[in-house]
């Protein structure tokens, strides 16, 4: 990977994406050896109930820390897409939870999943869906490796649940994989 990848993830304050986004950033500096700058907004300074996570990864020197043209775009709610889609790449890669209801036309092909769904349904654990999000975000776009996920995601659970956490991720793959794009 020698090019700078800008990955964001946004959603509702309870659905982890600043979690999600800290995770990421570990995966690619520790255990992928790149380079990794990682910004959160959520809260009063958020002036909503979105939150907003964004990782610039790179092989090289990051100049910059901030997303400028999104490679890589992750949402779980409407207010999350349309706040934060405006600054992506022509051929970015958008996941967005298939609750969300674009307002209008994204421009491009965007990959739908059951995201939230299958954290409260599937593993019975809503507050699994970060983890949910960042395997189907890893499958799609391989912007950090498997192994260096799967070891972030350990470094990130109390002792004892990290089976529960892993089997979320596995769960995260598999909508990536059987993931089709959809013109939104």
């Amino acid at each position: 990977m020698a090019e700078r990848r800008e990955v964001r993830l946004a959603g509702a304050g309870t659905h982890g994406m600043i979690e999600a986004g800290l995770i990421l950033q570990e995966a690619a500096a520790i255990y992928d050896d790149l380079n990794a700058h990682h910004v959160q907004s959520y809260g009063p300074e958020a002036r909503s109930q979105v939150a907003r996570s964004e990782v610039i990864i790179s092989a090289g020197d990051i100049d910059y820390p901030k997303a400028t043209q999104v490679d890589v775009l992750l949402v779980t709610t409407a207010e999350a897409l349309e706040r934060y889609s405006k600054d992506l790449r022509p051929n970015a890669l958008v996941l967005i939870d298939e609750e969300v209801r674009p307002k209008g036309p994204l421009g491009r092909s965007v990959f739908v999943l059951p995201l939230l769904k299958t954290a409260q349904e599937k593993l019975g654990k809503p507050n699994l869906l970060h983890v949910v999000a960042l395997g189907a975000l890893v499958e799609r776009s391989q912007v950090v490796s498997k192994s260096a996920i799967e070891a972030a995601v350990k470094d990130h659970v109390p002792r004892g649940g990290e089976e529960q956490h892993l089997s979320a991720l596995q769960a995260g793959y598999a909508l990536g994989q059987a993931a089709t794009a959809q013109e939104r």
